[in-house]
């Protein structure tokens, strides 16, 4: 199969294309660098110059291909009504090349917190990152497939939640949780989620929802490794407290919410068996504290 992949030289997006590469897909991936374009031909990918605005771009990279991987997101988050305006636009162009595996990113950010959520439930329009739902229903309607990915995808050179978590309490001299801590983060390896997006592409029904989460851990036990690990201690904030801790309020709302989700259905439908570390022996064993972020 030729890919048409979008966010391939973003952080999860390099072992996604060599996944597919391994697997014997060839890739064409959308670049808006010079620096993008190389990483992608160094990994042997084919390169489409433009960016997500690039709406006739995209149109064409997904014509050209026999299926299409959307990975990438951007704009400012101080803007989300703006986040979505360009993530569902980029999906409805790419979504026109009808008739062909359509794979779009989402998060588990968009479902309800408070109890474990399947892939069958409904995201909560009011929640965290309701500014993705949108995104999630162009994908659905143009016959693709979303992959709502936990907002922990670690392994190496990480560069999201967990790096600004531990760089706030190198900041702080604490490493904090809020409330109990006994809040539960989804986490994935970034290989795991490398596979499921490849079976995903290869495998999986025109208009399903996946899960790429492969465990829940607690906030507080990831506060409690970080504080071991550099040798702080760690502490409860109230949500008043939080607000002013964290890197924003919104990260301290990020960071207080319980958002347990399974992935039964996925690893049912695809066989998708996660199997790398899971996100404390990451934080023991890989390079989160090699250097300060």
């Amino acid at each position: 199969m030729h890919v048409f992949v979008t966010g391939g030289s973003g952080q999860t997006g390099p072992t996604v294309v060599a996944e597919l590469l391994s697997a014997g897909h060839a890739v064409t991936g959308l670049a808006r660098s010079e620096a993008a374009a190389a990483r992608l031909e160094s990994w042997g990918a084919a390169v489409l110059r433009g960016s997500l605005e690039d709406l006739d771009v995209l149109r064409r990279g997904a014509e050209a291909a026999d299926g299409v991987l959307h990975m990438a997101f951007g704009g400012d988050f101080a803007d989300p009504d703006d986040l979505t305006r360009r993530d569902t636009a980029a999906i409805e162009a790419l979504g026109r090349a009808a008739g062909k595996p359509f794979v779009s990113t989402s998060g588990t950010l968009v479902l309800p917190g408070g109890r474990e959520s399947t892939e069958r439930d409904e995201p909560d329009a009011h929640g965290i990152a309701g500014f993705r739902i949108p995104g999630e229903r162009a994908c659905l309607d143009a016959g693709g497939t979303v992959v709502r990915l936990a907002p922990t995808v670690h392994g190496p050179r990480d560069h999201g939640f967990i790096p600004m978590l531990i760089a706030t309490a190198r900041k702080t001299g604490v490493s904090a949780y809020v409330g109990d801590g006994g809040n539960r983060w989804p986490a994935v390896h970034r290989r795991d989620a490398a596979v499921l997006f490849r079976l995903a592409l290869e495998e999986t029904p025109a208009g399903s929802v996946l899960h790429g989460v492969a465990e829940n851990v607690t906030f507080k036990d990831i506060a409690e490794t970080v504080a071991r690990k550099l040798g702080l201690p760690a502490v409860s904030l109230t949500p008043e407290e939080a607000a002013s801790h964290f890197a924003s309020p919104f990260m301290a709302r990020v960071h207080g919410f319980d958002g347990p989700v399974s992935s039964a259905g996925t690893r049912q439908l695809l066989g998708w068996t996660p199997g790398h570390p899971g996100l404390l022996e990451d934080l023991e064993n890989g390079d989160y504290f090699a250097a300060p972020a």
